[in-house]
């Protein structure tokens, strides 16, 4: 088969050549890599396919975020790398059905020590498979493809639960997925007038606030002394923060601070008080088989391990604190035909942990972008393999 056409090809060419498509950075941002719009259109897209159940991921439940190498904190051999903070390598491979009909896999190695050489912490690349034969479709630059689908799933989840007459966002961690974060809750929301931000230091609150004055012309950013001040009066919030340790050391919210109505996006840690697992705060997820998988992979108390709020949701559920219905699956709202929020004064949680299946479902977008454009540099694995 010729895998050069389509990532999608059904057809029965019986050529050995085997050609694939390379896009460097360059080429990604060229083929609407940064679209924001555009992205949280897929994500959505995605969500409805995930939600009917037509994909697969890895690990025994088929959910698994990926397969991580670590390191000791006492290697016995000279070079072998010593754990460290953001110290890995992870695969993160999908197939996702509906339209999409693509497989692929995410592979990165990260080291927090990039950033004194000029690099991001992690450096991915991304590649596109053709389902039928595994042939590689396309190899990708995919640091902007991962921040960019990672930034959408916050605004889907707006487009669902947030109000429509938000004004308000609070943030707290002015980081790279806070910036990707706002761009989607300004697509979903676009009357949001005002960003309060609270980071850890005054460089990222004034760098985070330039970028933002300068992204969205006209919008106000305020930076704020404290993590409550930031949540106060929001109408969306969002923690992007990174943080080690135990729970107990996660940046606290509480509900006293948030607004009724608010819409609460989480992507990394949080420190929850009790009245925010009240059960009229809706608690909702990304799929709820990654945490199932989570839970399975790092055994009770798994958000001592995994920073992400859904995890604190499964330990609750092994507690008996939470019901196993009470964790909804936004996936599962789009795919039913559900609507999002049920009244005005709703507050919703929604913790976000990333999957494998939206980097394939915007890879395949953006590679449809490429070849629509004629951007890419062909390549050959072989005319005819030595070994078939």
């Amino acid at each position: 088969m010729n895998t050069s056409v389509d990532a999608t090809d059904t057809s029965t060419d019986l050529s050995t050549r085997i050609d694939f498509l390379y896009l460097s950075e360059p080429d990604m941002v060229a083929a609407g890599v940064t679209d924001m719009a555009a992205c949280v259109d897929t994500m959505e897209r995605m969500f409805r396919v995930l939600g009917a159940g037509d994909y697969r991921m890895a690990g025994k439940n088929a959910d698994s975020h990926g397969a991580m190498v670590t390191f000791p904190d006492a290697p016995l051999f000279p070079r072998m790398p010593r754990n460290a903070e953001d110290r890995r390598f992870m695969a993160m491979p999908a197939y996702l059905g509906g339209d999409f009909h693509a497989a692929g896999v995410k592979w990165y190695g990260s080291n927090v020590e990039n950033k004194k050489a000029g690099l991001p912490r992690s450096i991915h690349l991304f590649v596109l498979n053709d389902v039928e034969t595994g042939a590689p479709v396309a190899l990708m630059s995919a640091n902007l493809l991962s921040a960019m689908r990672t930034g959408a799933i916050p605004g889907v989840g707006a487009r669902q639960f947030a109000r429509e007459d938000s004004r308000v966002v609070g943030i707290v961690g002015p980081g790279v997925m806070a910036r990707t974060a706002l761009q989607s809750f300004i697509v979903a929301r676009p009357g949001i007038e005002l960003v309060k931000v609270k980071g850890r230091g005054a460089r990222g609150e004034q760098a985070f606030r330039e970028w933002a004055e300068r992204e969205f012309p006209g919008l106000r950013v305020e930076i704020v002394a404290t993590n409550e001040d930031a949540v106060r009066d929001a109408d969306i919030v969002t923690y992007c923060t990174t943080s080690g340790g135990t729970p107990e050391n996660y940046p606290e919210l509480r509900r006293e601070w948030v607004a009724p109505g608010a819409y609460l996006a989480m992507p990394s840690s949080v420190r929850l008080d009790e009245a925010l697992l009240a059960p009229d705060v809706r608690t909702v997820v990304d799929n709820t088989g990654l945490y199932e998988a989570w839970a399975d992979e790092f055994p009770y108390p798994t958000y001592a391990s995994i920073p992400i709020v859904g995890c604190h949701f499964t330990d609750l559920i092994h507690e008996g604190r939470m019901a196993p219905e009470e964790m909804e699956d936004i996936g599962k709202i789009l795919a039913s035909g559900q609507g999002g929020r049920r009244s005005d004064e709703e507050i919703v949680l929604f913790s976000i942990g990333g999957m494998p299946v939206e980097d394939v479902a915007w890879a395949t977008q953006v590679l449809a972008n490429a070849r629509d454009r004629g951007i890419g540099t062909p390549l050959n694995l072989w005319d005819v393999p030595v070994l078939a």
